[in-house]
């Protein structure tokens, strides 16, 4: 049994934030999978990612 416990535990999920392109409603990769189709409450179906604000830097040759 603890074997089980130590499978769920070590399992690690990363949720992705999707942002309506019509709105800009916020939604994450979870409750999308949750809906049977991938629709906004808009009515729009075009979604784009949401990443973080930061910027990757560039050693210079």
């Amino acid at each position: 049994m603890s074997e089980e416990n130590f499978e769920e535990s070590g399992k690690e999920s990363f949720d992705v934030v999707y942002s309506c392109l019509r709105c800009g409603t916020n939604v994450s990769n979870t409750e999308l999978t949750r809906l049977p189709e991938i629709k906004c409450i808009c009515g729009f179906r075009v979604f784009t990612k949401v990443r973080p604000p930061v910027a990757k830097t560039i050693k210079a040759i």
